[in-house]
């Protein structure tokens, strides 16, 4: 088995959330003693429903947000505090793509500019280096250099989610946080996308947390997969037994509402409460 690459102990996350008339204050626990391991060249899908924790915790993974408790690991080193170099050193090795490639990127500026924007951080080689490598990096996502003379409104929901891996693989990372990458896209323009994603993948020895509620997308890109709760961790392992055996109630609730190619509907799992 390769090495670590990111170990994550024990980390929590709340906030503090007011309602009611008197506005009285609530903590909402997001995150709840979250542990897990990344391994090198690995994919470890986090799946749950919406509220359950997981783009908190792929958020806290990439040193977005400070965790309340607990620790990240990046390569054995602890996670920086934001802002400081040592902190923009280690960014440079890890990105992340989101699920709204239209929002993540500038309306106002060529395609070509906005692969090129990490570069021009992170000071990577000359000028002219910079847009060969960016006319590289658009071949690598199977478009062209044309393409970079355009405009995100220009382009098509699966150019531009290309577009956001292009430019998240212009310094080279380590790894990737992908938080519901492919959800905002047609059903056939996902296939596309995860397909190439796990080329470049496989190309490059990327490592992947891949955070999505479509088992049927994680189960076709991840090696390891962790199912996420109200904020906690509640079955984790490899992906093909996980499917075929899930052992929390919550987990055979989301694979019995999940259609898969060779299994007999038994019927949903409905759970009856926490």
């Amino acid at each position: 088995m390769n090495a670590q690459l990111v170990e994550v102990s024990s980390i929590s996350r709340s906030y503090t959330m007011r309602s009611g008339m008197f506005g009285r204050s609530t903590a909402v626990h997001a995150v709840d003693g979250v542990s897990l391991s990344i391994h090198k060249g690995e994919t470890l899908g986090l799946v749950g429903e919406s509220g359950s924790g997981k783009s908190t915790t792929g958020r806290i993974v990439l040193g977005l947000e400070p965790p309340d408790r607990g620790e990240v690991r990046f390569d054995g080193k602890p996670m920086a505090v934001p802002g400081t170099a040592e902190w923009r050193a280690q960014r440079a090795h890890m990105q992340m793509i989101f699920q709204d490639p239209l929002g993540a990127l500038d309306r106002r500026l060529l395609v070509a500019a906005q692969i090129r924007e990490p570069l021009d951080i992170h000071g990577v080689g000359t000028p002219a280096e910079r847009e060969d490598r960016v006319r590289e990096l658009l071949r690598a996502v199977e478009l062209t250099p044309a393409h970079g003379g355009r405009y995100p409104g220009a382009l098509s929901g699966g150019q531009r989610q290309r577009i956001v891996l292009a430019r998240a693989l212009a310094t080279k990372p380590d790894f990737l946080v992908c938080d519901e990458p492919v959800s905002a896209l047609d059903v056939s323009i996902q296939a596309q996308v995860v397909n190439l994603l796990s080329d470049l993948q496989a190309q490059l020895a990327l490592t992947l947390l891949f955070i999505s509620h479509d088992l049927r997308v994680v189960r076709q890109i991840s090696n390891v997969v962790a199912v996420m709760y109200l904020g906690r961790i509640v079955e984790i392992g490899n992906a093909d037994d996980l499917f075929a055996r899930p052992e929390h109630p919550y987990t055979q609730a989301l694979v019995s509402a999940s259609p898969a190619p060779g299994r007999r509907s038994a019927g949903r799992i409905v759970l009856a409460g926490d």
